[in-house]
C-alpha cells in the first residue's frame, strides 16, 4: 500500500523514541485541506495528518452540505462525503505516505458514508466508536449506533483484500470531554477496542484525555495499558493521549503550559500519539500557523520529558476491570453487551444527556485536583468508590469545569 500503515507509522516512531503529534484540523475547500497537511507534514516533527470532516457530514444531513458547497458557504471541516474520491486524492497526492500517514475525524455515530468515502480516496485510517460517538454527540439510539459501527468496521476490515491495514481509534478516553472519571474512560476506551476486535479490525488505538491531576492520568494510562494487554494481545494497538479536552485555558502561557504538561504525562506513561490543542482553542477555531506551533512545543516538551516509573495503586485499576468485566457478561456479543451495559446503568457517564444515558452519576475535582465520584448510580462498583460527602451543587459544578482553566492561566508565565 502506498499510504503505509498507521499503526505501523506509530510503531516506528515508538521504536524510535519519538512521540507522534497530531492536530484536529479540517478545511472545507480541497486546496486549503492541502494546504494544511502540507504544513502539518513540513513542521519538522514526528506527525500524523488529519482530515477532520464537517458536523453537517457528521450528522448525516448531506443535503445542507451541498446546498453549503453550491453557494459557497463555509463549513467547519472537509465535507469528504460529498467531494469526490478523485478530488480527495488530489488532496493528498504527494503528502500521505509511510513517513506520513493522515487519519479522518469526524464524531459521527453512524459513519458509513464518511467510512466509504474516505476508503474510495485510498485512506484507511479513522476513529470514533459505538458509544464514544453516540453518547456525547447525537440523539442517535445506543442501539441504531452499534449496528452502524458494525456495519462501518466490516466496511475497514474489507480493506483488507485491497493490501491496506484499516486502523480504528477508539475515541472512549474523551467522554463528554471532561469530569467523566478516569476508570469509565478507561474501560469504554478496552470496550471499543474489543468491538472492533470482533468485527474484524486488527489494528487500532486506545484513547485516553488529560484530567485533572498528573498522577492520577498516570495511573490511569497505566491501567489502560494493562487491560490492552490482557483483552488485546492478539491485536496491533497503541496508547493516543489528547491534551485536555475540557474548558482550556484562556492565556497563552497557561495554554501553552497545559500542552506541555500533557506531551510530559505521554512521554512519562510510554504513550505513543498525542493530539494536541493550542493556544486559541479558548477563543476561536484554530488557524494552520497555530497548530503547527502546537505541534512544535508538544515534540519539544516531549524530547525533554523524561519515562516515568511506577505508579500508586488508587484502586483505578480495579475500577476499570469490575466495570470491563461486568459488560463483557452481559452477552457474548460485544455490542449487545454494550447496549445492555447502557441499559443497566452499567455504563453511565456522568453529565451526558443523551436519552439512553441513565444519569445517575456525578463527577467532581476534589480539593486535591482529583476526579472523584460523587454518585455511582447502578455502576458495577463498591459503594465506598462514591465520596459520600460530595454535593454536586451548580457552583461546584462550575468549579470543577474551570479547575484546570484557573490552574494554569494563575501559574507565572516563563521569562
Amino acid at each position: 500500500m502506498t499510504g503505509g500503515s498507521f499503526g505501523d507509522f506509530v510503531a516506528r516512531a515508538a521504536a524510535a523514541g519519538e512521540l507522534v503529534v497530531q492536530p484536529r484540523m479540517g478545511m472545507a475547500g480541497p486546496a486549503e485541506m492541502r494546504s494544511g497537511l502540507a504544513a502539518v507534514r513540513g513542521a519538522g516533527v514526528r506527525a500524523a495528518g488529519t482530515i477532520t470532516v464537517d458536523s453537517f457530514t457528521r450528522v448525516g444531513d448531506h443535503r445542507a452540505v451541498r446546498r453549503a458547497l453550491d453557494a459557497g458557504a463555509d463549513l467547519n471541516g472537509y465535507p469528504i462525503a460529498a467531494h469526490s474520491p478523485e478530488t480527495t486524492r488530489s488532496v493528498l497526492d504527494g503528502l500521505r505516505g509511510p513517513d506520513f500517514p493522515v487519519q479522518v475525524r469526524h464524531g459521527s455515530a453512524c459513519p458509513q458514508k464518511i467510512v466509504a468515502a474516505l476508503l474510495a480516496a485510498g485512506l484507511d485510517a479513522t476513529e470514533g466508536g459505538p458509544l464514544s460517538y453516540c453518547l456525547p454527540y447525537s440523539r442517535v439510539p445506543v442501539a441504531e449506533s452499534v449496528r452502524a459501527w458494525a456495519e462501518s468496521c466490516l466496511l475497514l476490515s474489507d480493506a483488507r483484500e485491497r493490501g491496506a491495514r484499516p486502523h480504528l481509534e477508539s475515541f472512549g478516553g474523551c467522554m463528554m470531554g471532561q469530569l467523566c472519571p478516569p476508570s469509565l474512560l478507561v474501560a469504554i476506551s478496552v470496550l471499543e477496542g474489543l468491538f472492533f476486535r470482533q468485527h474484524g479490525v486488527d489494528s487500532m488505538s486506545l484513547s485516553y484525555a488529560q484530567q485533572t491531576d498528573p498522577e492520577q492520568d498516570a495511573e490511569a494510562v497505566a491501567a489502560l495499558r494493562t487491560l490492552a494487554a490482557e483483552h488485546l494481545s492478539d491485536v496491533d494497538w497503541h496508547v493516543v493521549l489528547y491534551t485536555y479536552m475540557g474548558v482550556f485555558p484562556r492565556t497563552p502561557h497557561g495554554a501553552t503550559a497545559l500542552l506541555e504538561r500533557s506531551a510530559e504525562l505521554a512521554v512519562r506513561t510510554g504513550t505513543e500519539r498525542l493530539i494536541v490543542k493550542t493556544t486559541a482553542e479558548a477563543h476561536r477555531i484554530p488557524t494552520v500557523a497555530e497548530n503547527v506551533a502546537a505541534l512544535k512545543a508538544a515534540a519539544a516538551a516531549a524530547a525533554h520529558a523524561e519515562p516515568g516509573g511506577a505508579v500508586e495503586d488508587t484502586g483505578l485499576l480495579a475500577e476499570a476491570r469490575a466495570l470491563v468485566d461486568a459488560v463483557l457478561d452481559l452477552a457474548p456479543d460485544v455490542g449487545k453487551a454494550l447496549v445492555r451495559a447502557v441499559e443497566r446503568g452499567y455504563l453511565d457517564v456522568p453529565y451526558c444527556l443523551h436519552q439512553d444515558n441513565a444519569g445517575r452519576t456525578r463527577a467532581f475535582v476534589d480539593g486535591d485536583g482529583r476526579l472523584q465520584w460523587s454518585r455511582i448510580g447502578a455502576l458495577p462498583l463498591p459503594a465506598d468508590r462514591a465520596v459520600p460527602a460530595a454535593r454536586t451543587t451548580a457552583d461546584e459544578l462550575l468549579r470543577s469545569l474551570t479547575h484546570v482553566e484557573r490552574t494554569f492561566d494563575r501559574t507565572r508565565p516563563c521569562s
